[in-house]
Parts: C-alpha cells; sequence; structure tokens
C-alpha cells in the first residue's frame, strides 16, 4: 500500500498531532470545567490545572474553585472566562467597582481586596528578586500604596469605533480587535470620563466620520486626553485619519461648551495604517497648547507629545524615594538616563550641585529644557542620544559622577549601558523600574560590576493593575 504524504494527510484532513499535549486531554472551546485556581500569573490571570493542562482564567482569586467555559484553546496557551465562583476567597470584594467585569483588561485586579494587591505585589518583586543569587538577601519593602487606589488615572488614550450614530469610545476586548466602550471607567479621573461621554455626543450631533480600519474610510480614530489635577483643566487631542478643520473645530465647540474644563484641544494626524496612535502633525484648535502640573514642589508644562506618569501621587511617592536615597549635600554631581521630560532630574535638582540628563527622543528633551526654566533651576543640562555612548563621553571627559539614576522602559537596561554607568564609578546607582523581571536582572548585572542592591521600594502606581514600579539603591562596593 503506498505510503500517504504529509500534503496528502492534510489535504485528507487529518491534523497533526500536538505533541505538547494528547488531544483527548486538552480542553474544547466552549467546555464548561470546574477549577481550582492555584495562583496569578505575572499578568493578573488565575491560573489552574485540568488534566494536565494549564488553564488561565480572568477575573479569580488564588484558592478559589470556580466553573468557567473555555473561551481559546491554543499549543501553549487556553484561557477561560468564569461564569460562576464555587468556593470564594477571602481576599475577594464583595461588590466590584465596575460593571464590566472580566470583559475588560484594564484592571484585572478589581475584583481583589487592595491590601491583598499589595500582599500579591510585593511576593511578585520578591519571587523575581530571588531568582538571582546576588539578590536573595535584598531587602524589600512593603509595596507603597496609591493614595487613590481608585480615579488615579489622569492619562487615557481611547480608541473610537463604530458609526457615527452610535460611536464606541473605550479599549479593545482581550485577544480581539472588538472596541468595547468603557464609559464611567472607574480608575480614569471623573473629567477623562466627562470629556469621552461629551466626545460621543458631539459625534452623533456632527455626523463626524470615524475611521475603519479595514477599508481606512472614515476620519475620527482616537482621543487622547490629559488631566492637569494641580489646574483641574485638561487637555484633549482628537487622531484623526487625515486634515479636517471643520469637523474637528465643531467637535471641539461642542466639547468645550459641555465640559468648560478642557482648555487645550488639539488635532493630531495619523495617515498610517499601523497601531501607532500619535502621527507626526499636530494643529491646534485652542490657542492654549500646553497645561501645567505638579509633582510635589516642581511644576511641569504638559504639551499633546509629552510623556508624564499617569498617576500623580505615585509619581510623588517614587521621586521621593529616589531623592531620599540619593542622600545629596549639594555638592554632587548628579547623571540621569532615560530622563524623559526632566521629571527625576529636576526633583533631584535641588540639592545637587548638577544634574545631566539624558533621553534619547528629542522631543522629551526640549521638554525638560523648558520644564528647568519654569522652576528657575541653572544647574540642568539634558542631552539627546544613546545613553552608552553619553555615560561613554563623560567618563573620556574626566566627569566625576556622585550618583546614576536608570529609569529604562519595561524592557530595562541594554547591558552596554550598565557596563557605561558602572564604569563612572559613581558611589551610588538608584534603578526605576516598572517591570520586577527586568529590574532584577539588570541589579543581578550590576553586582557583577561591584554594584551591591541594598534594597527595593516597591511602589503601587496602578491599583487594580497587575503591575508594580520599584526604585533600588545599589551601592559600589568596597
Amino acid at each position: 500500500m503506498k505510503k500517504q504524504n504529509t500534503r496528502e494527510r492534510r489535504d485528507s484532513g487529518q491534523k497533526k498531532p500536538d505533541k505538547t499535549q494528547p488531544a483527548h486531554l486538552k480542553p474544547r472551546v466552549g467546555q464548561v470545567l470546574d477549577l481550582t485556581v492555584t495562583t496569578l500569573d505575572e499578568e493578573g490571570y488565575g491560573l489552574a490545572v485540568h488534566d494536565s493542562s494549564r488553564i488561565r482564567v480572568a477575573g479569580v482569586l488564588p484558592g478559589e474553585t470556580v466553573r468557567a467555559k473555555v473561551t481559546f484553546s491554543g499549543q501553549r496557551d487556553i484561557f477561560a472566562e468564569s461564569l460562576k465562583i464555587l468556593r470564594h476567597s477571602p481576599d475577594r470584594l464583595a461588590q466590584i467597582p465596575c460593571g464590566l467585569g472580566i470583559a475588560c483588561d484594564g484592571c484585572p485586579l478589581i475584583h481583589m481586596k487592595y491590601r491583598a494587591q499589595l500582599d500579591w505585589k510585593r511576593q511578585l518583586v520578591e519571587g523575581a528578586m530571588k531568582s538571582f543569587p546576588s539578590l536573595r538577601g535584598v531587602e524589600i519593602g512593603p509595596v507603597a500604596p496609591s493614595a487613590k487606589p481608585l480615579g488615579y488615572r489622569n492619562t487615557a488614550k481611547l480608541v473610537i469605533s463604530g458609526r457615527f450614530a452610535s460611536p464606541i469610545i473605550g479599549i479593545y476586548r482581550r485577544n480581539s480587535h472588538q472596541v468595547m466602550d468603557i464609559g464611567g471607567c472607574p480608575l480614569h479621573h471623573p473629567l477623562i470620563n466627562r470629556i469621552a461621554l461629551a466626545v460621543s455626543q458631539g459625534i452623533i450631533k456632527g455626523k463626524v466620520p470615524i475611521y475603519n480600519p479595514k477599508t481606512r474610510n472614515g476620519l475620527l480614530r482616537y482621543l487622547a486626553v490629559r488631566v492637569s489635577e494641580l489646574e483641574n483643566r485638561a487637555m484633549v487631542v482628537f487622531v484623526t485619519s487625515e486634515r479636517s478643520y471643520n469637523e474637528i473645530h465643531h467637535l471641539a465647540k461642542h466639547l468645550q461648551a459641555q465640559v468648560p474644563e478642557v482648555a487645550v484641544v488639539c488635532q493630531n494626524v495619523n495617515s498610517s495604517a499601523g497601531n501607532v496612535i500619535m502621527g507626526d502633525r499636530d494643529y491646534f484648535v485652542t490657542k492654549q497648547q500646553t497645561i501645567a502640573e505638579a509633582v510635589g514642589d516642581v511644576r511641569f508644562s504638559i504639551s499633546p507629545r509629552s510623556f508624564f506618569q499617569v498617576n500623580n501621587d505615585g509619581a510623588r511617592t517614587i521621586y521621593s524615594q529616589v531623592r531620599k536615597w540619593a542622600e545629596l549635600t549639594g555638592s554632587e554631581t548628579v547623571v540621569d538616563v532615560y530622563c524623559g521630560v526632566g521629571g527625576i532630574s529636576l526633583y533631584l535638582a535641588s540639592g545637587a550641585r548638577k544634574v545631566i540628563g539624558f533621553e534619547s527622543v528629542n522631543a522629551a528633551v526640549a521638554d525638560a529644557e523648558k520644564n528647568a526654566r519654569l522652576n528657575g533651576l541653572r544647574n540642568c543640562r539634558f542631552e539627546a542620544g544613546d545613553a552608552a555612548e553619553l555615560l561613554t563621553e563623560l567618563h573620556e571627559n574626566g566627569e566625576k559622577v556622585d550618583l546614576v539614576v536608570l529609569n529604562p522602559p519595561r524592557k530595562g537596561c541594554d547591558g552596554e549601558v550598565l557596563k557605561s554607568a558602572a564604569g563612572l564609578a559613581p558611589k551610588r546607582i538608584i534603578y526605576v523600574s516598572c517591570s520586577p523581571q527586568t529590574l532584577a536582572r539588570d541589579l543581578h548585572i550590576l553586582a557583577g560590576l561591584g554594584y551591591v542592591t541594598r534594597a527595593v521600594q516597591p511602589v503601587d502606581m496602578f491599583p487594580q493593575t497587575p503591575h508594580v514600579e520599584n526604585v533600588a539603591l545599589a551601592e559600589k562596593s568596597a
């Protein structure tokens, strides 16, 4: 008998077997299972095991028994949604402050009591540190809580979808490109929710065409909002597929009539087909083009493209911790790597002799220079370029550096940046991180470069989510 080749087997409908899991054991999409949740993963999903299959379930807590329906069954990941909690955890809230429940990915821990969230995040940090021998004895403080567990987000970037007669303003549903309305989001500053509602009403009133990514027709793509808690004013950016003065002018007029706190309205044009939100061109509808914000005693001017922390109270906690561990006396030279718009640099400037900030984005450097002038700080210098190269130049120029602050993106620092920072031989390196995993990796590398991590202070910048910020202090070993 002739042996079937691979193509013939595929054509005859026979599927290649899954070597990672026997087919008869893998749960099917739509299958309902009773599961016992053992722990949460780093994204806040509950983990349960069924017949050797690891299943991720949204909206559940460790120790709970749940009835769940499988929604996705792939080679590596299996997802399920909770239908009913059969046995409740004592850490579960009796009443969840959001009606969207597990359908929304924005706040996967919102069903968990706040104290339990803080304890879980500390365990997350501890686990990351214990994975490296050089960090197993590091002191890890209790997670510093947010002053506002709800209503803390002063920035939002929302997708606009649907048709002008029934617009949807919100975020993508889990594992899809379908947009779900998150009006009244409990994490948003109340002004953001008022603005989103007024924009929705304005779209209907003005019959403003909404962009369709499949056909690439339509105008409105995204709504970006930034609230100044200092002034109780807001900046609104309408991201559109093309320049269109009339529609945006009338929409802005409607918005400011409904929400007088909107001080800045800008149209940003993004004609690309990708997922990047902001385009290269800005057109201001209002004369005012910036709003003012403050973190502690430092003021900032915020433009549509400025990166700024979404939780002012959390930012103040982080900056204050950095300033405490810096132990500045007025004679030190500080280097702030990945300085952004100058937040930490300006917070340290009043206690240092000189602060040098490095950032790869030219616009952020321009903002940092403007913010230094706004605060009357003359001992700050900001440069744009590659961090490792700029640090090496300092070393080659013989600059004596007392403190290096590292505040990289989630992926952490490039190895050359760590080597160049250690090469300056500062007394202290303070590392601000939004990822416990990459923080631990980089602190372990610094240990090999002669810097011993003394302490890590977790900060809850994003309540109701699995994210946790950390400030780490490393000192040069004798």
